[in-house]
């Protein structure tokens, strides 16, 4: 996992250390407001990659009502564009988690994990402008609500193919 913020004094640095698809991704998310844009689904092409874009209006919630979700064939790109503030969690796949609902093979490439309470899950806060890169080893629990009040976010998420950062 990576993250950080579009509006930190070294972003151009830490975007230049990223491999190509994800330099754009994250260039796209600096230089795009997209806090008006329609909610829903987009197909888009970055630098010569399709991506999938995502416009989502959430609330966050308490952790215990989420699940950990992973996938295999995307890495996602998350983005606070407004609201908030958000918790995302995080560990490592490790293979210990037990399977909830696996929907790796349709196209939404997610899988949901039971609640593992012996997880070494971290978090992170996600303030406006704040970004994290959840590769498929990175299980990853998204909205989760900070403090005692849901908020409501509108969350940028964009997919971009893991064979699009392989090499050759």
């Amino acid at each position: 996992m990576i993250y950080g913020n579009i509006q930190n004094a070294m972003v151009c640095q830490q975007i230049a250390t990223l491999p190509g698809a994800l330099q754009s991704a994250v260039r796209f998310l600096k230089d795009t407001d997209l806090t008006a844009h329609e909610p829903g689904k987009f197909d888009i092409e970055l630098d010569g990659v399709s991506m999938v874009l995502q416009v989502l209006d959430l609330t966050t919630s308490p952790r215990d009502t989420l699940r950990p979700e992973i996938h295999r064939k995307y890495i996602d790109v998350q983005y606070l564009a407004s609201g908030g503030p958000e918790q995302a969690g995080y560990y490592s796949d490790d293979g210990s988690s037990q399977v909830d609902e696996d929907l790796l093979d349709t196209p939404r490439d997610i899988l949901f994990y039971h609640n593992n309470p012996s997880a070494p899950e971290g978090t992170i806060e996600m303030a406006v402008g704040t970004y994290a890169i959840y590769f498929p080893w990175d299980v990853h629990i998204p909205a989760i609500q900070s403090g005692s009040t849901p908020a409501p976010i509108r969350k940028i998420v964009l997919k971009v193919p893991m064979d699009a950062v392989l090499p050759g």
